[in-house]
């Protein structure tokens, strides 16, 4: 008898039997209900079967030692010398429960079979354990599919795993087929690239709009059965016939199969598949999702049936013509360009001017867009704020250098130094030490968990118990332990003084934060701040940027320091049926900046202060000198301009601006066409002057080596017009910050006397005419 053979007896004959089997081998889609996006397949089926699955391998899991050796032997090589039997096989049909010394059909004792297994870990027998587990369930897939394409991939895996079972190796797919990624830019980086490149110009909460419409995309792309290739009707020509079969088995293989077959490594198809995978199945997915959101659409929220039906079909309009457009440049793989516009950091034009990865002023970015409409202290601080010159480098070095050395410190910093630690700076230093440890730990179902995780969740029990007295413990039990939860755990001495209990809902884009707690005599050291800290960097580092909790009174003020609002700015519909309400609790919402290092803020942050203040003190000794009085009266001159007053200018005053109509109507404006065609106008002007010429083109560093030694940001009017095509001007201020620049590096770098030096300061006066006339120059 064939190996295929015996092994399809066995998987037959096994205890379980099909109870876990998959109907033809192909995993259904995740319930709509869970995740608000079509499949294509029944939802219930899928997840019955899943189920199945992982209940089976918990079960032979929790077998006694002796019965996972006798299990294994079945799929084991016989280890007497010269045998080539690949697994035991009963002789007696009537035998119920077979032993060590039971003889295999090889005529040697299944003790031969599992004799190198002894030595194994658990651990390792239980990896063992859940391959054949996936056996079985290949096994019953090959049975049942009809499809002989899709059947050869399943075999090919069965032989797979069934040839590392004997060889004891980790199951790696190697063949013609490739590893992924297998193409860039893959799926989810042309569709984040169509949202900055279509949508970037849309207000605040439609382009949030968009952004849910492409996840609910993505999500489809990530969990749709796409059909074998022999059923694409469309595919007529044998190039393409021939491209989708290739990317069909590749898609089974990494994708499809690991959903049910988790002893092999699952990708998202989203990010190892790119155009070609899209182009061939996008057409006919499409028709099928808007099919079945069109049958679903009475049982939709209403604001789900408008996202789905009125603003989806347009987004994959819009899709439909980038993935088989010939330029598209979302399928760029070094496509760059400037987020959406409130997203904006205000301080944009002078980013590229500090070493900070992360800052303050990110915050600062969305605070001042909190919605469509620019509030009037917006409108304020934009024209305070009309500033395009940056800090020198060398002052930022000196600065840099002295910020901490007490012989430089000036003010009151000279007396009150700001040496008080921040409020997580003592658990920082701390873990530096390894006093304390950080661990996100889980329970788990299908996988052992270790002795310590569990003393650990012991420890946890009681201090969320203790110190949440008005809830119940058994309550507290079970969602500490329940596999879906996870809890981030603060570690001291080898045992847990405080946590926080969450549970993610990835499809969602948030996680509700259940219980946090620390015990009461390691309270007021920082350590709430600092386990928040961390929830909120290892969210980041997962993709999640919302967190939602219900708060009780007395926790109210924690969570507000630690950036929540009782302001939901996350749509009801997302969360709605997602978590629980609490009686007499308020529910509060924090939206984390991918940004910062929420670990490092704090410091970050004093540091930027210290600096700002050093500067500031700086610039009042430039500005604290005697200047003589006034002599223009006693020769009789009735009036002067303000600005002739001897050192005024010098303490940064500036006339008032003139807002004219056009200014005014561009501040009050959020269309970005209407403001890119106005600054193209002028940039083609500026190309045409005749003394643009050593500006269109960027510095040759061939021509003049030592250019950028002393000019480290350059800027000329070929990058401006590539800007101004990619949208990166959303702000009349950006334009004119890079114009500038290209000045101010001509003057640092040519004395007054050359010919370039007098090009940049005629080009300059031609500039700041043009930008009148159109009506973007308030100076």
């Amino acid at each position: 008898m064939s190996e295929q053979g015996q092994l399809s007896n066995n998987s037959a004959n096994s205890e379980e039997g099909d109870a876990a089997g998959v109907p033809g081998g192909k995993p259904q889609a995740p319930s709509q209900t869970q995740n608000a996006a079509p499949t294509n397949k029944q939802p219930a089926s899928r997840q019955t079967n899943l189920q199945r699955i992982q209940q089976k391998k918990q079960a032979v899991l929790a077998f006694p030692y002796n019965k996972k050796l006798l299990k294994l032997a079945i799929y084991s090589k016989c280890q007497s010398e010269n045998c080539i039997c690949t697994g035991w096989k009963k002789t007696d049909p009537n035998m119920q429960e077979p032993t060590f010394t039971d003889p295999c059909r090889c005529e040697h004792p299944l003790e031969m079979h599992i004799s190198h297994l002894r030595s194994k870990t658990e651990d390792e027998l239980n990896r063992l354990l859940r391959m054949v587990v996936d056996i079985d369930n290949m096994g019953t897939a090959m049975s049942r599919e009809e499809n002989i394409e899709t059947k050869k991939v399943y075999t090919y895996l069965f032989h797979l795993l069934r040839k590392c079972i004997l060889t004891l190796d980790t199951p790696v797919v190697e063949s013609s087929l490739g590893q992924p990624p297998f193409e860039k830019p893959c799926i989810h980086k042309a569709i984040t690239n169509l949202l900055v490149y279509k949508f970037s110009h849309l207000a605040q909460q439609e382009w949030k709009t968009m952004y849910e419409v492409a996840r609910i995309l993505l999500h489809c792309l990530n969990t749709w059965e796409f059909p074998s290739p022999s059923s694409q009707k469309h595919i007529v020509s044998p190039e393409e016939a021939t491209v989708y079969k290739m990317e069909h088995m590749r898609w089974l293989v990494f994708c499809n199969v690991p959903t049910f077959c988790d002893s092999l490594k699952h990708y998202d198809t989203t990010m190892v598949f790119g155009r070609t995978l899209l182009r061939a199945v996008f057409k006919y997915m499409r028709k099928q999702i808007m099919d079945q959101f069109n049958r679903e659409r009475d049982k939709m929220p209403q604001e789900r049936r408008v996202m789905l039906l009125t603003h989806f079909p347009p987004f994959l309009n819009t899709l439909d013509e980038e993935i088989y457009a010939q330029d598209s440049p979302i399928w760029d793989p070094d496509f760059k360009q400037g987020p959406p516009q409130h997203f904006q950091n205000l301080f944009e034009a002078g980013k590229n001017k500090t070493n900070a990865k992360r800052g303050a002023s990110d915050l600062d970015a969305k605070a001042g867009k909190t919605g469509d409409v620019p509030s009037r202290e917006t409108k304020r601080r934009r024209a305070q704020d009309e500033q395009f010159e940056d800090i020198p480098m060398e002052t930022v070095a000196q600065i840099i250098a002295t910020i901490d050395d007490p012989n430089y410190m000036t003010g009151p910093d000279l007396i009150f130094s700001e040496n008080a630690p921040a409020t997580d700076e003592a658990p920082k230093l701390l873990e530096k030490r390894k006093v304390i440890e950080m661990h996100v730990i889980g329970n788990s179902l299908t996988e052992t968990v270790s002795k310590q995780t569990m003393l650990w969740f012991i420890g946890l029990q009681n201090v969320f118990s203790l110190q949440l007295p008005r809830m119940p413990i058994e309550y507290i039990t079970q969602l500490l332990f329940d596999p879906k939860h996870r809890t981030i755990a603060l570690i001291k001495e080898n045992r847990p003084i405080g946590g926080i209990c969450f549970r993610p809902f990835e499809t969602q884009g948030f996680t509700e934060i259940v219980f946090c707690a620390v015990t009461f005599s390691e309270q007021i050291k920082g350590y709430g701040t600092h386990l928040m800290n961390h929830l909120k960097d290892y969210h980041i580092r997962k993709g999640i940027l919302h967190f939602l909790t219900f708060a009780d009174e007395n926790a109210i003020g924690y969570f507000e320091r630690q950036g929540f609002s009782k302001d939901i700015k996350l749509n009801r519909s997302i969360y709605q049926g997602y978590i629980k309400d609490y009686e007499g609790a308020t529910l509060m919402h924090c939206e984390l900046n991918p940004k910062i290092i929420y670990t490092e803020f704090t410091s970050v942050v004093r540091r930027q202060k210290k600096f700002v203040k050093q500067l500031i003190y700086q610039q009042q000794r430039n500005v604290s000198k005697v200047h003589p009085g006034l002599t223009f009266f006693k020769e009789g001159v009735k009036s002067i301009p303000i600005e002739s007053i001897p050192g005024l200018q010098e303490t940064g005053w500036k006339p008032a601006a003139r807002a004219t109509r056009g200014a005014q109507q561009l501040e009050e404006s959020q269309d970005i066409d209407v403001l890119a065609d106005m600054l193209k106008s002028v940039l083609q002007a500026v190309k045409s002057h005749e003394d643009s010429w050593p500006f269109r083109l960027p510095v040759d560093k061939n021509d003049v080596p030592d250019y950028y030694d002393h000019i480290k940001y350059p800027m000329d009017l070929k990058t401006m017009a590539d800007r101004l095509k990619s949208r990166y001007y959303v702000s009349r201020r950006l334009f004119i910050a890079d114009m500038m620049r290209i000045f101010r590096n001509c003057k640092i770098y040519n004395s007054p006397e050359t010919e370039y030096y007098q090009c940049a300061v005629n080009l300059q006066q031609y500039f700041q005419t043009k930008m009148k006339e159109v009506g973007l120059w308030d100076k």
